[in-house]
């Protein structure tokens, strides 16, 4: 069984009495509820976004913010509030909170209660949910992560596009449940060609002879954090490159890591039983980390 994911957090007290955003309230845990009858719930019929606050500021919130419309729109769902409405929401939740550095945020948009327990989009009348979770968060730093090969596939765009943040993730819930039955930590997955392209949860890269590749991203989830790293090595004169290389070309790489919104960048250590590199963050991982660090504190 695994004993580490890339959502591992620090143990906080200040959780265990956590305020709530729910449709335009600030709200405990008692009342953060949603009926029974939530698309969300019934259907995975919702959008959301994960955001992390550092220093009193949301890291990229204008680019997570086009990724929630986009959504939207991509789903024909209205959220019912514009961008200032959503960026007061998660002051409101934040002051609630008292938070300050250190938090993540997940922010949730279904198309909300339906009148009867089917699928018709019109059948949801008095949509959409809007709600936030904010919790004291630090990355539980531990071991590198253990990578296992899934059979599970990210699919073709007309099936249900990846680069879509949608609730439904049955698909990457498998994958991850299948690298658990391995004895990994997490599922490295293929696109539909047989090509590397992400973990169940967080993008990829690996690094070699200097070089450090991605997917091509036609694939994968368009994720903010894997954007900024290929931006910042840019910056820096690191070679980097969106390609399509195989699970062999991983293999004998010097170097993995995933990269997200709440780890940033985590180090891979080991993919389908093969130790990467010397099997520690190396020094590339590390010089990422760094300059990705100097960015969000722009």
């Amino acid at each position: 069984m695994t004993d580490q994911t890339t959502h591992d957090a620090q143990d906080d007290p200040r959780n265990a009495d956590l305020k709530f955003y729910l449709n335009g309230r600030i709200v405990g845990d008692g009342e953060a509820v949603v009926s029974i009858y939530d698309s969300g719930f019934m259907l995975g019929d919702g959008i959301w976004e994960g955001l992390r606050l550092y220093e009193g500021k949301w890291a990229f919130l204008d680019e997570h913010l086009d990724r929630l419309f986009e959504a939207a729109k991509a789903i024909d769902l209205d959220i019912g509030m514009d961008r200032g409405e959503i960026v007061s929401a998660l002051e409101a939740l934040r002051a609630a909170n008292g938070m300050e550095t250190d938090a993540h945020a997940r922010l949730m948009v279904t198309r909300g209660r339906k009148v009867r327990p089917f699928q018709h989009p019109s059948l949801s009348r008095s949509g959409p949910t809007v709600a936030i979770i904010m919790e004291h968060s630090v990355p539980m730093v531990g071991r590198p992560l253990r990578l296992a090969t899934v059979p599970h596939v990210r699919g073709l765009p007309m099936t249900q596009d990846p680069k879509l943040n949608s609730h439904s993730k049955l698909n990457c819930i498998l994958a991850c449940i299948a690298a658990e039955k391995a004895g990994a930590d997490e599922a490295l997955m293929l696109d539909v060609h047989g090509f590397v392209n992400t973990t169940n949860a967080c993008n990829f890269f690996i690094v070699r002879k200097g070089e450090v590749w991605t997917s091509t991203g036609d694939y994968c989830m368009n994720g903010i954090t894997r954007s900024k790293v290929i931006a910042v090595c840019r910056a820096a004169g690191i070679p980097v490159f969106e390609k399509n290389f195989s699970v062999v070309e991983c293999y004998g790489a010097e170097e993995a890591f995933v990269t997200g919104t709440f780890g940033a960048q985590t180090a891979v250590g080991e993919i389908d039983g093969r130790v990467i590199g010397t099997g520690e963050m190396g020094p590339m991982t590390e010089r990422i980390r760094a300059l990705y660090k100097e960015l969000v504190a722009q």
